[in-house]
C-alpha cells in the first residue's frame, strides 16, 4: 500500500507540474520548434539542386544555427501570446472561456504567419535564391498579388497540404493542454512564481532576439548565419520567416567606414569625366537612336553561342545569338542582381543594388543625372515600353525619375488593339508587344532612347497555345517561353531592319537576372548564378566584335553614353569600357548575405569587412580557395572602396559627379 500511495503522490505531483503555465508555455512553444524544423527539412528537399548536398559533419552545425534564428522568429512572431500566457493573473481568469480564446488566437494567427512564411520562402528561393525579406512586400501592391498567389499555391498543392498538417498538428497539441493549476497553495508562493514567470519570459525573449545574452552579444542579424557555414545557400537554410522579414523593415543605410575621403577617391570614384580622354570610340555613334532591350531571365547558358558546351542544337536564342555574332558580344556579362526590380537602375542609372533593391530606397529620391536624362537633355525623345498594367513593380514611376518622358504599357495596348493579347498573367505576350513598341518607334522623333522590359519569359513561363508546338520544350520550364521571347525579337528585326531608324540605332540586349530555372551545374553557384546574355548591335552592321574582360550592367550606361558622345560628367558605379582604361574591369555583387567580387583573372567572395574565398572561373563549386596563396590586395581595396563609395553617396542622396 505504501508503494501505491507513493506512486498516487508522485503521479499528482506530475500531474500539476503539466498543468502549470511554465509547462503549458514550453509544450506549445516545442510544437512550434517541431513545425520550424519540419519546415527547414522541406526547404531542403524542395531546393535540394540549389542548396547542395549535406555532409554529415555539417549538420550539427547547421541545425545549431537553424535553432538560433527559429528562436528569434517564435518569439517575434509569439510575442503576445508569450506575455498573455506569461501575465501573473489569477487561474479563474486564465482559465476562462474568454481568455483561454484570446489566447488561442494570439497562438494560432501567429503560428498561420509562421508555416506561410516559411513554406512561402521554400518556393521563393527556387525563383531568386534569396530569403523573402520587407523589400518583397512592395510587390504585394500589384493587382494581380492575389491571382499570381492562387497560381503559385495551386503550383504547388503538395506544400499547401503540408501546410495544413502542420497547422492541424500544432491546433490538435494545443488543445491537449488547456486548463492550469499552481504548485504552490500559499497564495504569496503563488504570486511570486508567477512574477517570476514573466520574467523568465521576458528574460528568454531578450536573449533569443538578441541571440545571446553576453554583452558584446548585438541583436542577430541575417548575416549571422553565416557563422554555421561557408555556403551562402545553406545559409538561407538556416534562416527562418518571420525574423527575415521583420530584421529588414527599417535597417536604414550603414556606411562602411575603410578608407579616408581622399585615400578613397584615389581607390574608386563613380564620377565620370567623359572629356578627359577619348578613344576611337568615343562618339562614334553620335546622333544614333538607342534602343535598349531588358529580357526577363535570360540566362547566358540558354544561349550556344555563349556557352555551346552545355548545348547539342542551336539553344534556345538562335535570334539573339545571330545579333551577338554580327554585333559587340559580352561574353562575360554579369547581373548585379537577382530580381527584376533591381535591373532598371543598374542599367539605366548605373547604381546596383546591394542589400535593399535601390528602387525601394527612400534615398532613391534625389536629384540625378542618369542615362535618360542625359540624353534628352541632348535631345533625344525618351520612352519606357513594359507589357505589364501600368505602374506594375513601380518601373514606370523609376522610368519618369531617370528622365523617361513617354510610358506604354498593356493599357495603351489595349486601347489600340484589345486585350486579347493579354497572358492571363502578367500583360500583352512578348511577340505583339515587340510589334507594337516598333509602330511607335517609327513615328517617334529622332533620335530617341527607349527600353522595353520583356515579360513571358517569367513565371509562369507559359506562351500562347497557337506557338506552343513550334517551340523547343528543352529541359527547364523557362526553355520554351525563353524562345518564345527570343523568336519575338527576331521577327521584329526582319520586320524593322530595312527601316531608316533601325539602321540608324544602336540595340543594346541584356538580361534582367538569370532564371530560376537552370540546367547547368555552372549556373548554381557565382558566378555562374549571375552570368546573362549581353551585347550592343548597331543597325547599320558597323560595331562587331567580342568583348572578353568582365562586363556587368552597370557598365552599360557609361559605355553607350560614351559611344553617343557625351561629355558631360555624370555619377555612375560601372565604367566605359572603351573610354576609362584606367579603371579595372571588376564589379561588386550581393549574393545572399556577402558580396561577390568579379575580375577578369578571379571570383572572390567578400563579406563585407574582408576576403573570405578567392576562386578560378573553373572552379565551378568553389573548392579550391587560393585566398592564402594569390595576392589580392589590390581587388580587396577595390572592393572596400566601391561599397563605402555606393553608400557614402546614397546616404548623402548624393548621385552627382564631384566638381573638378
Amino acid at each position: 500500500m505504501r508503494v501505491h500511495n507513493n506512486r498516487g503522490v508522485w503521479g499528482e505531483l506530475l500531474r500539476r507540474m503539466a498543468s502549470t503555465r511554465l509547462a503549458i508555455i514550453a509544450w506549445r512553444i516545442a510544437l512550434l520548434y517541431v513545425v520550424m524544423q519540419l519546415c527547414h527539412a522541406i526547404f531542403y528537399l524542395y531546393n535540394a539542386d540549389l542548396v547542395g548536398e549535406i555532409a554529415a559533419d555539417e549538420i550539427a552545425q547547421l541545425w545549431r544555427g537553424a535553432l538560433l534564428f527559429d528562436n528569434a522568429s517564435i518569439i517575434y512572431s509569439m510575442l503576445l501570446f508569450l506575455l498573455l500566457s506569461a501575465l501573473p493573473i489569477p487561474d479563474r481568469w486564465w482559465n476562462s472561456r474568454a481568455y483561454r480564446t484570446t489566447l488561442a488566437l494570439s497562438y494560432i494567427l501567429p503560428a498561420l504567419i509562421i508555416i506561410a512564411a516559411n513554406m512561402g520562402d521554400t518556393v521563393y528561393f527556387h525563383y531568386t535564391q534569396k530569403r523573402c525579406t520587407a523589400d518583397e512586400l512592395f510587390f504585394a501592391d500589384n493587382d494581380n498579388t492575389i491571382e499570381l498567389m492562387l497560381q503559385f499555391m495551386w503550383e504547388n498543392m503538395h506544400l499547401v497540404a503540408l501546410s495544413l498538417a502542420m497547422l492541424a498538428l500544432l491546433i490538435w497539441g494545443y488543445g491537449l493542454r488547456r486548463r492550469t493549476e499552481g504548485m504552490f497553495q500559499n497564495v504569496a508562493l503563488r504570486i511570486v512564481a508567477r512574477i517570476a514567470l514573466l520574467l523568465f519570459v521576458v528574460f528568454c525573449c531578450i536573449v533569443g532576439i538578441r541571440g545571446g545574452m553576453t554583452r558584446m552579444t548585438r541583436p542577430i542579424t541575417m548575416s549571422n548565419a553565416m557563422l554555421y557555414t561557408q555556403s551562402p545557400a545553406k545559409a538561407n537554410m538556416i534562416l527562418s520567416n518571420p525574423f527575415c522579414i521583420i530584421r529588414t523593415l527599417s535597417g536604414g543605410v550603414t556606411v562602411p567606414e575603410f578608407y579616408e575621403e581622399d585615400e578613397l577617391n584615389a581607390i574608386f570614384s563613380p564620377s565620370h569625366y567623359p572629356a578627359e580622354y577619348h578613344s576611337e570610340m568615343f562618339g562614334r555613334y553620335e546622333g544614333y537612336n538607342v534602343v535598349l532591350f531588358i529580357l526577363e531571365s535570360f540566362s547566358a547558358e540558354h544561349s550556344a553561342y555563349l556557352l555551346a558546351e552545355e548545348h547539342t542544337g542551336e539553344g534556345y536564342t538562335p535570334n539573339l545569338d545571330k545579333l551577338m555574332r554580327e554585333g559587340l558580344c559580352f561574353s562575360r556579362c554579369y547581373a548585379n542582381g537577382a530580381t527584376s526590380i533591381s535591373a532598371p537602375p543598374t542599367i539605366w542609372s548605373s547604381t546596383p543594388s546591394y542589400e535593399t533593391p535601390f528602387m525601394l530606397m527612400s534615398e532613391s529620391l534625389a536629384e540625378c543625372r542618369p542615362m535618360p536624362r542625359l540624353l534628352a537633355d541632348k535631345g533625344y525623345s525618351t520612352a519606357f515600353f513594359c507589357g505589364s498594367e501600368r505602374g506594375s513593380m513601380g518601373f514606370g514611376a523609376y522610368a519618369r525619375m531617370t528622365g523617361i518622358d513617354k510610358l506604354y504599357s498593356m493599357e495603351d495596348y489595349a486601347a489600340r488593339y484589345s486585350m486579347a493579347d493579354f497572358d492571363g498573367k502578367w500583360g500583352i505576350w512578348d511577340e505583339p508587344f515587340m510589334r507594337y513598341m516598333g509602330e511607335e518607334l517609327s513615328a517617334m522623333q529622332q533620335p530617341f532612347f527607349a527600353t522595353i522590359f520583356t515579360l513571358t519569359s517569367h513565371h509562369p513561363f507559359i506562351v500562347p497555345d497557337e506557338v506552343r508546338d513550334e517551340l523547343p520544350e528543352g529541359t527547364t520550364l523557362n526553355h520554351r517561353p525563353v524562345a518564345y521571347s527570343d523568336r519575338a525579337l527576331g521577327r521584329f528585326v526582319e520586320q524593322y531592319r530595312d527601316e531608316a531608324w533601325f539602321r540608324n540605332t544602336l540595340f543594346v540586349f541584356v538580361a534582367d537576372h538569370v532564371s530560376s530555372e537552370r540546367m547547368a551545374e555552372r549556373t548554381l553557384h557565382a558566378p555562374g548564378c549571375f552570368h546573362i546574355v549581353g551585347c550592343i548591335y548597331a543597325g547599320d552592321g558597323s560595331l562587331e566584335g567580342n568583348y572578353d574582360s568582365i562586363v556587368s550592367q552597370t557598365d552599360i550606361m557609361p559605355t553607350v553614353l560614351g559611344l553617343v558622345g557625351n561629355d558631360e560628367p555624370y555619377f555612375a558605379i560601372g565604367r566605359d569600357i572603351f573610354n576609362e582604361p584606367w579603371r579595372t574591369p571588376f564589379t561588386l555583387i550581393r549574393s545572399g548575405y556577402s558580396y561577390v567580387g568579379l575580375t577578369d583573372e578571379y571570383v572572390v567572395e567578400f563579406d563585407g569587412e574582408q576576403i573570405t574565398g578567392v576562386y578560378g572561373y573553373d572552379d565551378l563549386l568553389h573548392e579550391q580557395n587560393m585566398a592564402s596563396s594569390t595576392d589580392v590586395s589590390q581587388t580587396e581595396k577595390l572592393l572596400k572602396a566601391t561599397l563605402q563609395s555606393y553608400y557614402t553617396r546614397v546616404e548623402a542622396m548624393n548621385y552627382a559627379p564631384d566638381a573638378k
